[in-house]
């Protein structure tokens, strides 16, 4: 099966890593490793904790480096009485690209249900951002058999309400939990059939045309030794990244998985 032309999207999140000086580092070293001919083929945003975004927003610009900026989370709200919470707006006013919404951690330990991811990813459009909207099964379920009942489940609450053209220029990342963080990765063969499920369910919500150009990324212990089979998936069009993309050296050789491969 031949794969679509979408550009990929690797994406770097830092979770609750790096300060601002170690976040500022961090970027002037993916900066000189990566080189035009990467940028060309792949795009790539870093997603650093809230206090570091105008430190590394500071950075990319001054420098002109071609990475997005992006977020881990946000709040629906504009504005309110939302202690510890942080606006779309004020994202948007640090030229944040992406946003990541629905994250296995934000959904297991922090409580987020699908219709407040749907609620905030509406948010993040409306003010001019791109969602990564994040799906995926724990082992129990997957054990269970219920990888696709979940996953499928998620996607079509998170794309409650959402046109068809909101929907095709969203970022969808399958992050396996019970491969984040453990040193376990889905096969190749097992993350393409869980994303070509997630593609074939945007289809049944948002139509084929939408289908075929959303970007779905895989998220689960990706690094630079498995990146260039992953990639090669057809329904696999990026990486959400987490402890390897902590390390210049490392997140840099996933973003060139295309020049190994």
């Amino acid at each position: 099966m031949a794969k679509v032309t979408r550009t990929p999207l690797i994406s770097g999140n830092w979770k609750m890593h790096h300060n601002h000086f170690e976040a500022i580092s961090t970027v002037q070293k993916l900066a000189y490793l990566l080189n035009k001919d990467d940028y060309e083929v792949v795009d790539v945003s870093v997603h650093p904790p809230f206090t570091d975004l105008r430190s590394v927003q500071t950075v990319l610009e001054a420098d002109e480096i071609p990475i997005a900026l992006g977020a881990q989370h946000c709040h629906w709200e504009e504005k309110g009485a939302f202690t510890g919470e942080i606006s779309p707006a004020f994202l948007a006013k640090l030229n944040v690209t992406y946003v990541i919404t629905g994250h296995s951690e934000r959904r297991e330990l922090f409580g987020e249900t699908d219709e407040m991811v749907n609620t905030k990813a509406k948010a993040i459009l409306k003010w001019g951002m791109t969602p990564i909207i994040c799906c995926g099964e724990t082992l129990d379920e997957r054990e269970a058999g219920g990888t696709d009942d979940k996953v499928a489940g998620q996607v079509r609450a998170a794309l409650a309400g959402l046109k068809p053209e909101q929907v095709a220029g969203l970022v969808i990342a399958y992050e396996p939990i019970w491969a984040i963080g453990t040193g376990r990765t889905a096969s190749a063969e097992d993350a393409q059939a869980v994303c070509a499920l997630v593609r074939a369910t945007v289809a049944e919500v948002a139509g084929a045309e939408a289908a075929a150009s959303v970007r779905i990324q895989y998220g689960g212990s990706v690094k630079p030794s498995n990146a260039v089979e992953l990639m090669a998936q057809p329904d696999i069009d990026g990486a959400l990244v987490g402890g390897a993309s902590l390390v210049a050296d490392d997140f840099a050789g996933i973003v060139q998985y295309h020049a190994a491969g």
